[in-house]
């Protein structure tokens, strides 16, 4: 049995394991590691430390699907949308561009919930904390070490981590990478920035018209989503087995602006988080502090060039098969991860 890792519990990776398991003629063992602590790459959902109930989406906030991809990738829509993993953005966002003919949609209950969808589908051993080291070439199988714990052989090897650390692995696979395919990773660069997730009280009440607003008089922020209300899901009851019963409390994240995010990107996250709220106070004056914050750096936030003239992938390698995938080869989008894993 084909020994298959994918490196990456994003959204190529997630789904990229599951077409795999899918479309294979013959059984094959996968393996999906990832740096984290938990699935979801730049799909993540944060959950309060107070209430896991509460949760909120701290990379991306909604799908826009244009007809060309409606078209193209109707069955994986059509797949979401049955199984309410996706639904109709139906709630205000202020300032938000759209284009004729296109359609948003938001994961009720939260982004890494399509990732997780995937990662069910594909029935891959999933690891977490497994950040890759090296990649060795051993009697035409690939030798991937971590950072802890003995390394490990596959026949094949797919990377969909952000192309920075594609370019730091040691081993072997840094030599076989060719002066031409350095070029086209070399190209690929990335815009920063943070997301703070804020956690309030049940009964807190959050008086906008809005359920999400992008900001452009803001130096630091750039928008604003209080998740339960884009959602459309509410501060409903939820009736637990424990008799402990209660409101869920809003939830809002904020991201910044690339400038910002550049600027402080060495920075402590209390320093900034501490200035993320001092301009949201200019912005939602008199609101309440939170109960609990989860403060996120993208150091690797959206892809602003892409690798060129990779159609998706970038094969390094073909016997044993290594190669590379995720938006840095197509774009910053759900529609660009799909045709990244399917390629």
């Amino acid at each position: 049995m084909a020994r298959v890792l994918i490196v990456g519990a994003g959204l190529t990776g997630s789904l990229c394991a599951a077409l795999i398991r899918k479309e294979l003629p013959r059984p094959v063992h996968l393996a999906v590691w990832d740096e984290a602590g938990d699935s979801g790459g730049r799909m993540t959902t944060a959950r309060s430390p107070c209430n896991p109930e509460s949760t909120v989406d701290l990379g991306a906030q909604y799908i826009t699907c244009t007809p060309h991809y409606a078209q193209q990738h109707q069955s994986f829509y059509v797949d979401l949308l049955a199984l309410g993993i996706l639904k109709p953005l139906t709630s205000p966002i202020e300032g938000m561009v759209m284009k004729e003919g296109d359609c948003n949609f938001v994961a009720p209950q939260g982004v890494s919930s399509i990732i997780k969808h995937y990662l069910d589908e594909s029935g891959a051993d999933v690891y977490f904390r497994h950040c890759v080291t090296q990649i060795n070439l051993r009697n035409d199988k690939w030798e991937v070490s971590k950072d802890e714990g003995p390394p490990e052989l596959f026949d094949i090897v797919v990377l969909t981590m952000p192309v920075p650390q594609i370019l730091q692995l040691q081993g072997d696979v840094a030599n076989l990478i060719s002066k031409c395919q350095r070029q086209q990773l070399e190209s690929v660069s990335y815009s920063s920035r943070y997301a703070l997730g804020l956690f309030y009280e049940a009964g807190t009440k959050i008086d906008v018209p809005w359920a999400g607003q992008y900001i452009t008089s803001n130096p630091c922020i750039r928008f604003i989503s209080i998740d339960n209300k884009k959602r459309n899901i509410g501060c409903v009851l939820v009736f637990l087995i424990t008799p402990e019963s209660s409101e869920i409390g809003p939830s809002l994240v904020v991201h910044t602006t690339v400038p910002f995010g550049v600027t402080h990107l060495e920075h402590s996250t209390e320093a900034v988080q501490e200035l993320i709220f001092q301009h949201l106070e200019d912005i939602l004056p008199g609101l309440p502090r939170p109960v609990a914050t989860k403060c996120q750096k993208w150091r690797h936030s959206q892809v602003t060039n892409a690798a060129i003239n990779s159609h998706g992938q970038l094969t390094l390698h073909l016997k044993p098969f290594l190669v590379c995938g995720g938006d840095a080869f197509t774009q910053s989008s759900f529609d660009g991860c799909v045709t990244s894993a399917r390629n």
